[in-house]
């Protein structure tokens, strides 16, 4: 199936911008509260003009910084937690349990009880072992999903396709596994609502996530006939892709959610089943909606075996604040400001470095002024998601703030950056080492 067509629907700010919120301290995650109220209010628009009984739940892995949750349960958002620090961070942003779905493949007991005794409206269960502690806790049980693996090889990167027969994640529906696990929970007098499924991220091509639709469907269909289990909720996950760079860019979310709910409906049409829909989006929410500053600190030309010579531009930041380039080779694209309000020159190929310890090449031969020079600006695009989430202390170099861009324009941190006594605050030195 082809993707969508290029146009630019991402933040970009303006050199303005980027010198007033430079002042706030670099490197800076920047999101813009009314990119990403817009982002969420067209995807609910669309998922509700395609199938009337629909849900949108935030996948608050993708970012799971209390200003973005709020923003999200605001306009109307369930949150998807995978983890009791999740839950917690939905908590403290005002969000209560109750509007809240737990995930996870190896979720702790202790994790479980805090959900529960928190209200938490969900648990997508992973395995026969969720199953039986919670079939054997006493008091009110949570409702439940039932997490299926639909064999279905997305084209995506290999570490973040999650939905093939070999993954960690879910029971298989192909050896059977789906189906006892239903049994089982029936079994035990749990308050099944569905199924869920997740099969990959970043997905420019919605062959794999209509493909987990139907499969979904096809298995909510045989399970009704063999067992009269008639399902109330299907949940396809998320997955849509964002438009990091150049003309990769997915589908509308209008085509998308055609897409995926006419084969869904049209897997379920023996059945006479109509489900809730519920799409879990998360990087395709928040993504396009934030950016990244640096300042530029050295550049260097230095010798290339392939390219006879290649320009270095060393900026405040990398690893440890986008570690996706090194795990993923994530591409992305950069727009450069000068700090003096100067105009630049033509551009040339020119790799962009971190400061740490490592390669640490972020962004390899992108387009970037000639006269580039330290105390000049980049803004890395697309940023919103898994940047800020998956940051880290490598090297001892503090996490960033992010700052919020209010939709009066005003600029306010929400996230300041890490100080030095909070790095080091969980640490000990034994008495007599």
């Amino acid at each position: 199936m082809p993707t969508g067509t290029a146009t630019e629907t991402r933040l970009v700010l303006t050199d303005d911008q980027v010198r007033g919120l430079a002042k706030l301290g670099t490197p800076l995650y920047v999101i813009d509260e009314g990119h990403l109220r817009r982002r969420i209010r067209r995807y609910l628009a669309a998922f509700k003009s395609a199938w009337p009984n629909s849900e949108l739940t935030f996948a608050s892995k993708a970012n799971s910084t209390l200003a973005v949750v709020k923003i999200a349960y605001q306009e109307g958002l369930l949150i998807d937690v995978a983890s009791e620090g999740e839950l917690r961070a939905a908590l403290k942003a005002g969000v209560p349990a109750s509007r809240c779905h737990l995930h996870g493949n190896n979720k702790k007991p202790g994790e479980i009880r805090f959900a529960i005794e928190q209200g938490i409206n969900q648990i997508v269960v992973d395995n026969f072992e969720e199953i039986e502690l919670i079939g054997g806790l006493e008091g009110k049980k949570p409702d439940i999903m039932i997490r299926l693996a639909p064999g279905v090889d997305p084209k995506t990167h290999a570490k973040i396709s999650t939905g093939q027969a070999d993954t960690k994640f879910g029971f298989n529906i192909a050896d059977g596994s789906g189906e006892k696990a239903l049994l089982r929970c029936l079994e035990l007098g749990l308050d099944v609502k569905g199924y869920h499924c997740h099969v990959g991220s970043q997905l420019l091509d919605p062959e794999a996530q209509v493909s987990g639709g139907e499969l979904l469907a096809q298995f909510a269909t045989d399970m009704k006939a063999k067992h009269g289990y008639e399902t109330q909720v299907i949940n396809v996950g998320g997955g849509l892709g964002v438009h990091y760079v150049g003309d990769a860019v997915p589908l509308s979310v209008e085509e998308y959610c055609r897409q995926l709910v006419a084969s869904i409906s049209k897997a379920l049409e023996p059945s006479g089943l109509r489900p809730m829909l519920v799409q879990e989006p998360g990087r395709s929410i928040i993504g396009e909606s934030g950016v990244t500053l640096y300042e530029v600190g050295v550049v260097k030309t230095v010798p290339s075996p392939t390219k006879g010579h290649r320009v270095y531009v060393a900026v405040d930041g990398g690893l440890s604040d986008n570690p996706r380039p090194v795990m993923y080779g994530s591409k992305y694209d950069l727009v450069a400001t000068s700090g003096d309000g100067r105009t630049f020159g033509p551009t040339r190929p020119t790799t962009v470095s971190g400061k740490h310890c490592e390669t640490d090449m972020l962004f390899e031969d992108v387009m970037l002024p000639e006269d580039l020079r330290p105390g000049d600006f980049v803004q890395v695009l697309v940023t919103g998601a898994y940047n800020s989430a998956m940051a880290s202390n490598y090297n001892r170099y503090q996490r960033p703030g992010t700052a919020l861009v209010r939709e009066s324009g005003e600029a306010v941190l929400v996230q300041r950056p890490e100080s030095w006594d909070e790095m080091f605050a969980r640490e000990i030195l034994p008495e007599g080492l």
